[in-house]
């Protein structure tokens, strides 16, 4: 096998998905431990994935395209060729990354003929390995067409987990401060309530009877994590809640909130990056899903429980305006306070 001294990977996708590509880059850690490994990804996810213990450095692209002015793209492709990488791997299907990077002269490009559906990806051109995904993509992890790119060029037959930032004392002593602000109970239970899009977003009232029951049965103090843009959501899930819930949203930088849901006793939580943080500090947790399938998205922990109707019209990628049976689409509706309630009592049991 030859041997790659300076390689660049690529995923300018959200923050579960670049979690999840950690785990083929800890394979290509294994295929080429002397390298040094550099991640290009979206500012909103760096702090995922500085101070890894499978990355050793991170470049920031503001990938939206009123951000990208032709000097900023001319900057990012100095600096690229600066750096002399000998290997690029994509784990997206996006132009400009891949262009960057044919453009840059980095000799040996590789990436997947398919990732995310099963449309071929248009931008195969500006590779030098394309990398046939053959499995069924809706049936298996996403996490493992990750590293099928990296068993396709490497030729090695690994499996891998995702791998987090560090934990440092620090997170771990704000953590602490988080749950210092909550009443005192025996349990502390986090709930995550918003996904990326409304097909992915459980019905409040839901939470609230979630909620209500835990607390009737344990001696338990609940709290809300989420990113700045989930706060208002969060205040009006929790608004008239008893007992009272405290919202964290977008108060915690991403390594605190793994900290504080790794200090949590449950994590609930529908299908969103926070699920796949919790999975990699192992977080006791249940997530609802509704459009997505747990097939392919479901977290990679033992400790998670994971719920779905597997509605005929699932898995989808319609607007929730377009569901069919909108506006209680039944792919959520139909996963009912009572089944939570169960997953969660074993959990806090356990």
């Amino acid at each position: 096998m030859k041997t790659y001294k300076n390689i660049l990977v690529h995923a300018l996708v959200n923050l579960g998905d670049v979690i999840l590509t950690t785990s083929a880059i800890a394979l290509l850690r294994k295929a080429y431990p002397e390298a040094k490994i550099t991640m290009l990804v979206k500012p909103a996810v760096r702090e995922a994935v500085e101070n890894n213990p499978v990355i050793d450095e991170v470049i920031v692209l503001r990938y939206k395209a009123k951000e990208n002015s032709v000097g900023q793209m001319w900057a990012m492709l100095k600096d690229l060729k600066r750096r002399d990488f000998d290997l690029a791997v994509s784990f997206d299907r996006k132009l400009r990354p891949a262009l960057l990077c044919w453009l840059a002269g980095i000799p040996t490009r590789v990436g997947p003929d398919k990732v995310f559906d099963d449309k071929p990806s248009k931008v195969t051109w500006l590779y030098t390995d394309v990398i046939p995904v053959t499995h069924d993509l809706e049936n298996n992890l996403q996490a493992e067409t990750y590293q099928a790119i990296v068993r396709g060029f490497t030729g090695l037959t690994d499996h891998a987990e995702p791998v987090f930032a560090r934990i440092t004392p620090e997170n771990e002593r704000k953590a602490q401060e988080f749950l210092q602000r909550l009443p005192k109970a025996q349990k502390k239970v986090a709930l995550c309530v918003k996904g990326t899009f409304p097909l992915k977003t459980w019905p409040k009232e839901y939470f609230a009877e979630v909620v209500s029951q835990l607390a009737a049965c344990y001696d338990a103090a609940f709290f809300i994590v989420g990113a700045p843009d989930d706060r208002d959501y969060a205040d009006e899930v929790i608004r008239g809640m008893e007992p009272a819930v405290q919202n964290f949203c977008g108060e915690t930088s991403l390594t605190d909130l793994a900290a504080l849901i790794g200090a949590a006793d449950l994590l609930v939580t529908v299908d969103t990056g926070a699920t796949h943080i919790a999975a990699t500090v192992g977080a006791p947790m249940v997530t609802v899903y509704g459009c997505t399938s747990p097939a392919r998205w479901q977290p990679i922990n033992k400790q998670a429980r994971v719920l779905t109707t597997k509605e005929l019209c699932c898995p989808c990628s319609v607007r929730a305006e377009d569901c069919p049976s909108s506006p209680q689409p039944k792919c959520l509706w139909n996963i009912k306070p009572d089944m939570v309630l169960k997953e969660c009592r074993e959990l806090l049991d356990l």
